[in-house]
């Protein structure tokens, strides 16, 4: 296999954080040293954290610049922002998953395709081989939205099950990963080896040795329970028939926000419990007072401005609206 150290963020906004999902995690540490760091790699050959003051430490100037100047937005300066961090990680390969749709920070494809174009051409330059995968973001990804959702949705799709589209997404850039790593002479090949790693439970056992060796307990991933808390739950029903025709991603994440699984200002505590789960995706067919969305919130929450976004984000139809395929465009490098 390859060794992959991967430096991740926290969730701000309607987008969620990779590092969010992790904390969720009793004990696990997502602020490692780089000593720490390169000993876990040593371990396990795998290690998630967060960026520290040793890690492109110029990175968290320039975007405080940016904020003040009005140029977050600026593709240059988003593709320089993940770079440097990818760079200090002394990679011999990059994937990367761009997503696009309504969902996405890149909402537009020209735009999404102009950012990953930037990417894989500037990690050529700087002498990266990277690939870049164009993804729908144009509803939710699985079915699962929250933190430990999430997480427990990931080890679903570990286990063997979980939803196709999340199945799909994590053989195809994984089989990614082992082509560039020389692992794998294609990309069928690269995910048959990951279907099987699957299969025989490794892939388990690796994440669960990652959990260990970052300071958390693999075994309260098998008690969700421990993970999400006292919980009630609500339904988000159809007020009519029909079949789901398009769902506002973007509207769905900021009723998380409210519901507390994010945060609108990166100081801000998040609920690591409370999520919600998608019961009818585009294009599946609901009846009249049958669950949309069941929302998981704490005793005693009042709910109410939740469930009314979410009731707003469904449109239900007589047929569903066009939408983009998982696998949108993949972008490599040109030739310098």
């Amino acid at each position: 296999g390859v060794a992959v150290p991967m430096v991740a963020g926290r969730g701000l906004g309607h987008t969620g954080g990779t590092l969010d999902k992790l904390a969720a995690i009793p004990g696990f540490r997502t602020d490692l040293s780089l000593a720490e760091t390169e000993r876990v790699l040593d371990e396990v050959a795998v290690c998630i954290t967060g960026q520290t003051d040793e890690l492109a430490p110029a990175d968290r100037r320039l975007y405080a610049l940016r904020d003040v100047t009005a140029t977050v937005d600026s593709i240059p300066l988003i593709a320089s922002s993940i770079l440097s961090k990818k760079m200090a990680e002394d990679l011999d390969g990059l994937v990367l998953d761009v997503k696009v749709g309504s969902g996405a920070f890149m909402r537009g494809r020209e735009e999404a395709e102009r950012l990953a174009r930037t990417l894989v051409d500037l990690a050529r330059d700087l002498g990266c081989p990277a690939v870049a995968w164009l993804t729908a973001m144009d509803a939710p990804l699985g079915r699962a939205v929250g933190n430990a959702c999430e997480l427990l949705e990931a080890l679903e799709v570990l286990r063997g099950g979980g939803p196709a589209d999340v199945r799909a997404l994590t053989l195809r850039l994984g089989a990614e990963m082992l082509v560039l790593g020389r692992e794998a002479g294609s990309v069928p090949e690269g995910e048959r080896r990951l279907a099987a790693a699957i299969a025989d439970g490794s892939g388990l056992e690796r994440f669960r040795a990652m959990v260990r060796a970052q300071g958390g307990d693999p075994g309260l991933l098998e008690t969700p329970a421990a993970l999400l808390g006292p919980l009630e739950t609500a339904e988000v029903r159809a007020a009519s028939s029909g079949v789901v025709a398009a769902v506002d991603t973007l509207a769905v994440g900021l009723a998380a926000v409210l519901l507390g699984a994010g945060r609108t200002r990166s100081d801000d505590a998040i609920d690591p419990g409370v999520g919600f789960t998608i019961r009818r995706r585009p294009g599946e067919r609901v009846e009249q007072g049958e669950p949309l969305v069941s929302v998981h919130h704490r005793p005693g929450k009042d709910v109410r401005e939740v469930c009314r976004r979410l009731t707003s984000a469904f449109l239900v139809a007589d047929r569903p609206e066009p939408s983009l395929p998982l696998f949108v465009a993949r972008l490599e490098a040109r030739p310098s």
